[in-house]
């Protein structure tokens, strides 16, 4: 039978594991969406029509996403740079207007 206190041992070295630092790399593309989201609020819509039980029903959702950084008027690159230190433990290899991806 396996012991409460070693399942919960192996739990907590689970979380504590995912906590830890991740590759630079892997940071970098992580927070790009950050700073994505410190530029410029992301919305999304979607509209359609379906039908059920003999009935044409529209429909739709608007869904906006907006960051504290955003609202607060934080440098994108300064959000970018401070994520990437923050998640790897190291500073970025790119500057934010380097990565691919960036239309600034």
């Amino acid at each position: 039978m396996i012991r409460p206190v070693l399942i919960a041992s192996v739990i907590a070295a689970a979380g504590l594991a995912a906590c830890g630092p991740i590759p630079v790399d892997q940071a970098e593309r992580v927070c790009l969406d950050n700073a994505r989201l410190a530029k410029a609020p992301r919305s999304t819509a979607v509209i359609g029509v379906g039908a059920g039980g003999g009935n044409v029903r529209p429909y739709g959702s608007l869904e906006i996403d907006v960051s504290s950084d955003y609202i607060r008027g934080r440098d994108p690159a300064v959000v970018y740079q401070q994520c990437v230190l923050r998640r790897s433990g190291q500073v970025p290899t790119r500057a934010l207007y380097d990565m691919p991806g960036w239309a600034g």
